[in-house]
């Protein structure tokens, strides 16, 4: 009997796609459940890399326009109609307020400097919260993947355990599969946490750059227009 059972045991397929199909129907789920986590994951780390790539490239050129010299006018009647970076939609909300604060004879109507601040405040922060769109899902991912998994590992050890008591058989030929099935959705919720946690923490660093860098273009730019508020002889 016990000879039987081995050769039964060294007959079976233990490759990764073998062992999903022999994992209960709970546990199946649960390593979907994780495949699919991880390819969106995946997907959010490319796509952000992606974006980070191209807010920098376009902030980068329009300080490079905004430091040259040129009169500032000129600049926001060319961006005004279609801003892409945040940094031409902070520059955009700013002179946008800056033009409606004066009044029909040209002179500035009072509390001007913290509507400016107040419209370029706005528009940081919607960029803000879509430079940073995605990376709570990489952190929800990177935490509870491998308690995910533990319980698809718990589930099957459980079944596993079942079968002992309906085979009556310690044997470990027996017991081995099902324990390898089991063990496998822990090593996939410990495959998709991985990379979510590293990424998670890059992304979320480059995001605090990206951010700080358009805080401290509102902060310089508010300075100029502060200046143009109090006049020459303040």
């Amino acid at each position: 009997m016990e000879s039987e059972t081995l050769a039964a045991a060294q007959q079976l397929d233990f490759s990764l796609l073998s062992q999903f199909m022999r994992a209960t129907f709970t546990v199946k789920i649960v390593m979907l459940s994780l495949v699919a986590a991880s390819f969106w994951s995946w997907a959010i780390i490319v796509t952000k890399f992606k974006v980070f790539r191209s807010a920098k490239r376009e902030t980068r050129m329009f300080e490079d326009a905004f430091w040259s010299g040129q009169p500032l006018d000129p600049l926001y009647e060319r961006l005004s109609a279609n801003p892409r970076s945040a940094s031409e939609k902070i520059f955009a909300a700013g002179m946008s307020e800056w033009r409606k604060s004066h009044r029909s004879d040209g002179v500035m109507m009072a509390g001007a400097q913290a509507r400016i601040e107040r419209a370029m405040n706005v528009a940081l922060d919607k960029a803000a919260e879509q430079l940073n769109s995605g990376l709570t899902f990489l952190a929800t991912v990177g935490s509870i993947s491998p308690f995910v998994g533990l319980f698809g590992t718990v589930w099957g050890i459980k079944g596993s355990f079942e079968q002992i008591a309906a085979m009556q058989s310690t044997n470990l030929a027996v017991v081995a599969p099902g324990i390898a099935e089991a063990l496998l959705a822990t090593a996939m919720g410990l495959l998709a946490a991985i990379p979510a946690v590293i990424f998670y923490n890059k992304l979320s660093g480059d995001a605090d750059k990206i951010s700080g860098e358009w805080e401290s273009f509102a902060d310089e730019f508010g300075l100029i227009l502060s200046r143009q508020i109090d006049g020459p002889d303040a």
